[in-house]
């Protein structure tokens, strides 16, 4: 008999017979009873300022050099690359279907046909074959990190970004186990992030979730620092609502209003210069006048409003307008990825996750994974055009608590595509993936003793069969390594690997040398720059 199709939509919430009622929030993200919600504010007519840097006025020159010494005003971006996390919560598909892994030759070390099959692909959809219809390779390796030609993270990726993308690309894939439907895995890499010194002007870290670690997955425990508690922003009003100059700024105008409060400062510094105050008294005064001003000149106008940026809503914008506004589940999403985008690339903000709940797909028809992760995609690649937009490098990160395989059914329906259907949860097909986007051109792989290139680009390996290999790596079977991991990626594209055990003295990712062989990427900054105004 033919089997009965899961009729239901695939944005409703996911009920598995094998799977306790959910209690907890991360229980209700991960089946999609719950989602971060998002609405639409317009902006001012001042809010129409596409990119903040070109609309900063300069202080006084006699108050400027005043912004980081004594008063401590960050800077855009804090000189490091911007960090995006995606955080899919419920146990998605990465590996194989997505992007390649492969035995410890790399991604193109291809598995067997069984062990495809538990990825979700059937024996004519395999790599090392060719697509019949278009007599390309199944291996794509379009973007330097390879994925299956068909990918949903894929095709998403490719639905948001301009084809020049594809050639200042590069990533790296991490083959790694963890906990199957739970946010008790310690994934994130925020904190970290912050310790090696990404920071923006406005927050240090967002989150699109009210939790310890702004997303689903929690940070581990060593990092845990409270002051980092990431900033929740889902929505473009979270992030205008982030910065507030005053009515002196709507009485007299941006100008105007920095004039006065730069004279605010000089008088109560002339003022206090016989007053014989606790020092620190004197500079919290002077510098509350000094800091006003600074968020009256590069903020007057508003120019934080998603909604209003050109390069991102409406004709020649990333998200269409009608995409932006709509009441489902897209509308949401790309609101909330917009609203973390907007901070971290223009530097409001030093690194972000977004969690995208209802990953926990099994159990049903294959066409529900994949609109899930091609919407992921999609948002994605806002994030790497954005950043192309403005003309600075980005490392986006993407885990999941867990994985899912396939027993080989096939989902013949439009959106099904002809691959295998999620049945269960899986946690040995997991990995996780981090892409380097860098305007320059794409990021040069390392090399070490005893590896190439190309093995570099899959940091560990499965077996035949694909399941993960817990020997291959540290944190193969460890996610605070995972973690580790990731944060040393990110230094050593700033080329400051060398001081990552200095600032996290219990790594547990082994010596100098095992480090370097977990280190995917050569710089693509060199130590703490600014970054470039976009031309």
């Amino acid at each position: 008999m033919a089997k009965k199709r899961n009729s239901r939509h695939w944005d409703d919430p996911l009920c598995h017979p094998d799977h306790a009622r959910p209690v907890t929030r991360r229980d209700f993200v991960s089946q999609g009873f719950l989602s971060g919600s998002a609405f639409v504010l317009g902006g001012g007519v001042m809010s129409l300022f596409s990119n903040p840097r070109e609309a900063f006025a300069a202080l006084s020159g006699d108050l400027a050099p005043l912004l980081s010494n004594p008063c401590n005003i960050a800077t855009e971006g804090a000189g490091k690359i911007p960090f995006i996390a995606f955080d899919l919560a419920g146990g998605a598909n990465i590996a194989g279907s997505n992007v390649l892994v492969g035995k410890e030759g790399g991604q193109m070390d291809f598995l067997n046909t069984s062990g495809y099959q538990k990825l979700g692909l059937p024996g004519d959809m395999v790599p090392g074959l060719n697509d019949p219809l278009s007599g390309l390779p199944y291996a794509n390796t379009d973007f330097g990190l390879a994925f299956h030609s068909d990918s949903a993270f894929k095709r998403g990726l490719e639905a948001s970004m301009s084809a020049l993308r594809a050639s200042q690309l590069n990533g790296a894939v991490i083959p790694a186990r963890s906990d199957n439907d739970t946010g008790n895995n310690p994934h994130n890499p925020l904190y970290g992030i912050a310790a090696a010194g990404a920071d923006g002007s406005i927050l240090t870290l967002a989150g699109t979730e009210n939790s310890d670690s702004g997303g689903n997955s929690m940070i581990p425990a060593m990092m845990m620092d409270p002051e980092l508690r990431p900033t929740k922003i889902d929505r473009p009003s979270d992030v205008t609502g982030l910065v507030d100059t005053g009515q002196l700024v709507g009485i007299l105008g941006p100008d105007d209003a920095v004039a006065v409060m730069e004279s605010i400062y000089r008088i109560s510094a002339d003022k206090m210069a016989n007053v014989t105050a606790d020092a620190v008294v004197k500079d919290m005064v002077k510098c509350g006048y000094l800091k006003s001003a600074d968020i009256a000149e590069r903020f007057g106008d508003t120019p934080l409003d998603p909604t209003d940026d050109p390069m991102i809503v409406g004709p020649a914008g990333i998200f269409t307008a009608a995409e932006f506004a709509d009441g489902g589940r897209d509308g949401r999403e790309f609101r909330k990825t917009a609203s973390i985008m907007k901070l971290v690339i223009n530097g409001f903000a030093g690194a972000a996750v977004i969690e995208m709940g209802g990953y926990d797909y099994h159990g049903g028809a294959r066409a529900e994974g994949e609109v899930k992760d091609f919407r992921a995609g999609r948002c994605m690649g806002a994030c790497i055009e954005y950043a192309g937009r403005i003309g600075v490098p980005l490392m986006m990160y993407v885990f999941s608590d867990g994985s899912v395989s396939s027993n080989g059914a096939i989902d013949n329906s439009t959106e099904g595509r002809g691959k295998g259907e999620w049945v269960s949860d899986n946690s040995s097909t997991a990995a996780a993936f981090f892409m380097v986007f860098n305007p320059a051109g794409p990021a040069i792989l390392r090399t070490s003793p005893g590896k190439t290139a190309v093995q570099h680009q899959q940091l560990g390996f499965m077996d035949a069969g694909a399941s993960v290999q817990r020997a291959a790596t540290p944190m193969a079977n460890n996610v605070n390594l995972l973690v580790n991991a990731v944060i040393l990626n990110y230094m050593a594209l700033h080329g400051d690997e060398g001081i990552f055990a200095t600032l996290f003295p219990n790594h547990s990712l082994g010596t100098v040398a095992m480090r370097d062989s977990l280190t995917a990427f050569q710089p693509i900054v060199s130590g703490i720059i600014p970054l470039p105004n976009p031309t």
